[in-house]
């Protein structure tokens, strides 16, 4: 039987050592201090006359005036941690039934008996699932092995305990523990046994374990930056000019800036940082890296020639001259001396007799049948469409394709589409600058016969050629 208990005693033990409760960032505890053992509860029978005196520390408790009791314990994931405990005590109040006088109770004396307690325990922990800071309450099981004189049993553990923490650290911790005895029931009760009892503890824990390698109070686990020290609101990360940017988001740690210039300030408030700003102690634009251009330009002040008349870059900052008035100036204009067009590089513009022209030639080209692709005999008049086009290098067109109504109105404007761009990809491809020519289809969106007969649609079927002024 005594090995059984010992079985049940070594259970209740490997249980504890799977799971108690200090916090994870520091997961070590020791906690010393001294303890009581109080034996009514194994002589009681009924349990008001258990609890009734429970508090009867001057008949009933056995205190050890000294440390008297250790706890070392790990947490072992959120409030859950694990200790083991060992305690010392000396028995000189043992509480027994009066047999003259049932429901009464008297206590002896059993000779300064030596008490010794091994156990583990797991200990839950609200103080976290409560929101509290200082006051931590909590539950806790487990099982020892307890040691009375010549006496010994497995003992199955359970109570509650409070700890008022002064500290993060350092906290007074209470608790009272009922140890169930294994010992044999008909025997228990007398000073040669190990009866049921309470355990109380009384002393202070003191938390440990947690690393803060740069000592700024943030635990490495916690601390973004944990060989530099730095502020708690930015996790630890250092911030030297103040300005509200960690250093190693802070382009410019020393000097205090703004966030939008990732911590860099802006002198002549121009909204381009000081270090990439060419003038930043004068409002610039940003396309001019921070300098003023006083014309309007596009040209920095400081590199223009004429910074109070409007001029290009490659004239340093002054106005070309256009003689001839056209509003093309005379590095560009083909005709300086003769007034033209922009569109026609200061040339005159093409004539309306031309553009005819072109347009009659459009509406002689020839697609294969529901296809982009040109009939053979088609080529020459896209030759003419170049040779006139090539006459007048600075004009621009748009080509553009139109279908009869035959079919669904999406192929007919995809066919559109495809019919001018075939015609704009011929053109390019002969000669005429990609830039002046654009196309656009227009399916049977403009009809410009009647689409019920076949002549109309035949008119309807054709590209058109015109000038993009």
């Amino acid at each position: 039987m005594k090995h059984l208990n010992k079985l049940f005693a070594a259970l209740f033990l490997f249980i504890g050592l799977s799971s108690q409760a200090q916090d994870s960032d520091n997961p070590w505890a020791i906690t010393f201090g001294t303890n009581a053992v109080d034996t009514r509860i194994s002589a009681a029978s009924k349990l008001e006359d258990q609890i009734s005196q429970y508090f009867n520390v001057k008949s009933n408790w056995n205190i050890l005036p000294s440390v008297s009791y250790i706890n070392v314990s790990r947490n072992v994931g959120g409030s859950f941690s694990f200790g083991v405990t060992g305690s010392i005590n000396k028995i000189k109040r043992f509480v027994l039934p009066r047999t003259t006088i049932p429901g009464d109770y008297m206590v002896v004396n059993p000779g300064d008996l030596t008490y010794y307690g091994a156990d583990g325990v797991i200990k839950y922990s609200f103080m976290k699932g409560l929101g509290w800071k200082v006051i931590d309450p909590s539950i806790h099981v487990g099982g020892g092995y307890t040691w009375l004189g010549d006496a010994s049993y497995g003992t199955a553990n359970g109570g509650l305990g409070l700890t008022f923490w002064f500290t993060e650290m350092v906290g007074l911790s209470l608790q009272s523990t009922y140890k169930y005895s294994f010992d044999n029931a008909d025997e228990r009760g007398g000073p040669s046994n190990v009866p049921n009892h309470m355990q109380h503890f009384a002393g202070l824990t003191f938390k440990f374990g947690g690393k803060d390698t740069d000592g700024d109070g943030i635990y490495d686990k916690n601390d973004a930056c944990p060989l530099v020290a730095g502020l708690k609101q930015f996790q630890g990360c250092p911030d030297t000019d103040g300005d509200g940017i960690i250093d190693g988001s802070d382009s410019c740690p020393d000097v205090a800036g703004l966030p939008e210039f990732q911590g860099c300030p802006d002198t002549d408030g121009d909204g381009i940082a000081d270090k990439d700003d060419a003038c930043p102690e004068v409002a610039g634009p940003k396309a001019l890296n921070g300098c003023p251009d006083a014309d309007g330009d596009g040209i920095a002040d400081k590199d223009d020639k004429c910074p109070q008349v409007k001029g290009p870059k490659e004239n340093a900052g002054c106005p070309w001259p256009d003689t001839d008035g056209d509003g093309v100036l005379d590095k560009d204009d083909r005709c300086p001396d003769v007034k033209g067009t922009v569109a026609n590089n200061g040339c005159p513009e093409i004539s309306e007799e031309q553009i005819m022209k072109l347009n009659a030639y459009a509406k002689t080209i020839l697609f294969n049948s529901g296809k982009a692709t040109f009939q053979q005999q088609t080529y020459p008049v896209l030759q003419s469409i170049v040779a006139i086009l090539k006459e007048y290098p600075s004009s621009r067109f748009s080509i553009e394709g139109h279908t009869d109504s035959d079919g669904k109105d999406a192929a007919n404007q995809k066919l559109s589409e495809d019919r001018a761009g075939a015609v704009r990809n011929y053109l390019t491809e002969n000669g005429i600058a990609a830039e002046r020519l654009s196309s656009v289809g227009f399916g049977e969106a403009k009809p410009i016969d009647t689409n019920k007969t076949k002549k109309g649609k035949a008119n309807n079927r054709r590209v058109e050629v015109k000038l993009v002024k």
